[in-house]
Order: C-alpha cells, then sequence, then structure tokens
C-alpha cells in the first residue's frame, strides 16, 4: 500500500494528541531523523494546533552516527559538552511533551566495536541520567515509529514492496486504518489492558515463577504493595493521561532488584546500539545476572550486563499475549518499541519508581530503598514462548495460573 496523505494526518494526529497527549501552552521536543522532514511538518503543525507555545526539534543521522563511531575518538564522543549539559538542564525547568519517532536502520551499527559503543554510552549516560530522574513522571512523552526504507529492507530483504508491507504492519498496530476511528480503539484497548492490571493488582503476588521448554525456568520477586500498570500514564505536574509506547500491549511493573533466580531464554533478537544479539539467555543467581549465552553478539551482551551495577539486575517484567497484533503481523521488526509488545520480557536495568505508592514524589534514592532497580541503561528483552507457562505466588505459597501456553490464564 502506498500511504495515502490523509493516512499519514491521522497518523500524526494520533501521535499528538492521544500519544503525547499535548497541551495548550506547552513546549514540545521532537526527536527523529532527518529524512523525515515532511512527516516533521505534519507533527510540528498538529503540535500547535493542539495549542503548543513552541516546538523545538532534534535531528538524528543514523550515517552521521556511525561516521563518528568509525573516525571520532572515544573520550571525544563520550564527553558531554557544556551546552548539551545546559540544555538538559533547561529541559528539567521546561518539563517539555517530548516525541520521539523510532526510524533507525537496524544495522547501522554493525561492525563498530562494541567496547567503545559502550564507553561513549556509559560515559554520557552517567552525566545524563540525573537530568533525566528529574523530570520522571513530570511531563508527557511518546515513541512512535515511521518505517524507513533501510528498516524495511531489514524486515523483508526480498520483497519490493518492503516499505509498504512494513507501514501495513505499523499501522495496524497502532490501530490506524482509513476508514476506523483510531481515538476509539485506542480507548478500547487501554480500557482492556487496565482491566487486567487491576486484576494483576487485586492477586497481592509476591513472585512470579516462568517456565518454558526452551529452558526458560525463573523466579522472581515483586515488591509488596507494587502496582501493574499499562498503556497510559498520568503528568502529575498537570493531570494530563498520554501513552508513551505506540503501540503497547504490555502491562508491566518492576520486581525487587535483586530477588530472582534462574535462567530466561530470548525469543526473539534483540537489536541494541543498532547491534544484534541473537539466540541467547540469561542465567540469574542472588538476583544478579551471572552467565550470560549468544549465538552471535555475545561481546555486546556482555557489555551490557557490566554497563554499571544496576546494569545485571531486572528493572521490569511485562506481560503480553501472544494474540498481541505486533506478534500476529508474523515477523521480526528488529526495533524494541514493536518486539517487546510482541509477547512477554523483561529488561535489565533502570526500574519505575512509579509502580510504588506515591512513587512519582520520591526520589530515585527513596525508590531504591523500596526494591526499584537503579541503573543508566533500561533493555528489553523477549522471553515470551508460544508454551511459556506463568504462576503468580502468593504470600502463603500458593499459585495462581496467570499465563499458560503464551497467553493469559
Amino acid at each position: 500500500m502506498a500511504i495515502s496523505n490523509a493516512l499519514l494526518q491521522k497518523y500524526a494526529s494520533l501521535i499528538v494528541r492521544t500519544g503525547a497527549n499535548v497541551q495548550p501552552g506547552q513546549t514540545v521536543q521532537l526527536t527523529l531523523s532527518v529524512e523525515l522532514h515532511d512527516f516533521a511538518a505534519l507533527i510540528i503543525e498538529e503540535c500547535y494546533r493542539s495549542g503548543a507555545r513552541k516546538v523545538n526539534v532534534d535531528w538524528t543521522f543514523d550515517r552521521q552516527a556511525r561516521l563518528n563511531y568509525l573516525y571520532a575518538p572515544q573520550e571525544v564522543l563520550a564527553k558531554v559538552l557544556p551546552w548539551e549539559e545546559a540544555k538538559m538542564k533547561q529541559m528539567t525547568e521546561d518539563l517539555p511533551c517530548r516525541i520521539y519517532i523510532a526510524s533507525e536502520d537496524p544495522d547501522a551499527m554493525n561492525g563498530i566495536d562494541p567496547e567503545k559503543l559502550s564507553a561513549v554510552m556509559r560515559g554520557r549516560a552517567t552525566v545524563l541520567k540525573p537530568y533525566r530522574n528529574a523530570i520522571e513522571g513530570k511531563h508527557q512523552w511518546v515513541i512512535a515509529a515511521y518505517p524507513s526504507e533501510k528498516w524495511a529492507r531489514k524486515c523483508f530483504p526480498d520483497a519490493p514492496d518492503a516499505v509498504d508491507r512494513l507501514w501495513d504492519a505499523v499501522l495496524r498496530t497502532v490501530r490506524v486504518s482509513e476508514d476506523g476511528d483510531p481515538v476509539e480503539a485506542w480507548k478500547a484497548h487501554t480500557a482492556f489492558i487496565e482491566e487486567k492490571a487491576a486484576w494483576l493488582n487485586a492477586q497481592g503476588f509476591s513472585a512470579l515463577h516462568y517456565k518454558s521448554k526452551n529452558g526458560t525456568d525463573f523466579t522472581v520477586d515483586l515488591i509488596p504493595g507494587a502496582k501493574w500498570e499499562g498503556a497510559g500514564a498520568v503528568n502529575t505536574v498537570n493531570g494530563a493521561f498520554y501513552i508513551p509506547n505506540m503501540p503497547t500491549e504490555e502491562i508491566f511493573t518492576s520486581p525487587i532488584a535483586g530477588k530472582c533466580e534462574g535462567t530466561l531464554v530470548a525469543v526473539k533478537p534483540l537489536s541494541w546500539n543498532s547491534q544484534l544479539i541473537e539466540d541467547f539467555s540469561i542465567t540469574f543467581s542472588n538476583g544478579r545476572a551471572v552467565s550470560c549465552k549468544a549465538a552471535k553478539g555475545q561481546e555486546l551482551l556482555e557489555k551490557m550486563i557490566h554497563m554499571d551495577d544496576g546494569a545485571a539486575m531486572l528493572g521490569e517484567v511485562a506481560l503480553v499475549p501472544k494474540e498481541s497484533p505486533v506478534n500476529q503481523c508474523g515477523f521480526l521488526f528488529y526495533e524494541t518499541l514493536f518486539d517487546e509488545n510482541a509477547c512477554c520480557h523483561c529488561a535489565l536495568g533502570m526500574g519505575f519508581k512509579e509502580v510504588l505508592p506515591g512513587g512519582d514524589d520520591m526520589t530515585m534514592e527513596q525508590a531504591r530503598e523500596k526494591g526499584i532497580n537503579d541503573s543508566i541503561i533500561h533493555v528489553d528483552f523477549m522471553v515470551g514462548a508460544d508454551d511459556l507457562s506463568i504462576d503468580g505466588v502468593r504470600p502463603d505459597g500458593s499459585l495462581v495460573p496467570v499465563f499458560r501456553n503464551g497467553t493469559w490464564a
């Protein structure tokens, strides 16, 4: 299908008004590829029509990023310049509504030294993380996608209509069509997810146990009183409801940092820093990743787990049934925004303090004391095999089936 201007406009409107839910008088920070300047214009105009005070754009460029890693010294790339830090500091004052459009080439960093990638990310994230912590829960944000030629060719290498096929999948998963009302579709979808989250919250599980024939055998402890959440979030400053990920199918919480045992086997490749990690598993002992195996990307996986002290612990567990529209598309997107919404997943690194009662008002130090993991990374990996069983463990030790054969029990 060749996407029409009317459909693009409907998609842009959904991103701005339902996803980010831009409010009158807000500043908007839009981040996307230089190749998407026409779509950027649609987003920008829709923001202004929603009452935005000012729209600022951060342009990205895959080829420039690759050339930087090929030729610039590691210490130069890792350094956060004063103007960059000042920009982040300004963000903590303006609390802009942020919109990010993913379109990256999954192979953009193929062949780049994993050590250099990790060191640069670690150096920059260490400086910038306090500013990100300062705005958490206090602004709206959304990540959506726009199919690029290279991304589409990665998904459909032999298809002459690769871009059209990827567009079709993207629009299906975000519930946008020529004749449908995506806003109403999202209202129904968020209501369903909230219903499932309410059921989980009513159970009061103290742990979850995962089991699959592929080798997954894993138990993770949950924080007493921590909420299961999904679909939407609320800006604690202005009360605006927004949807951070489009698409989204997950219901998630943050487990107790450092309280898990066993092995998780990934069922899909992981694209991290535009490099692929494939056919991998991670084994945990005393709450930390103690070993990992990967058919491809072993060194990258090891670097990721050792990014900082919290990178070896879990920050999220998320439940996604295999009937997910993303999974039903039948192919790997090579983009975590989509692939994490295909099936159940876990995340190494940063947890979510907002799942705690009163968590939005806590400092990160206070959230850590309650069991939330802290890290400069948050990396989702997919564990939802077709035969996955998950049991909820109640404080008295009794078991409640949560998932059977990859879907809700």
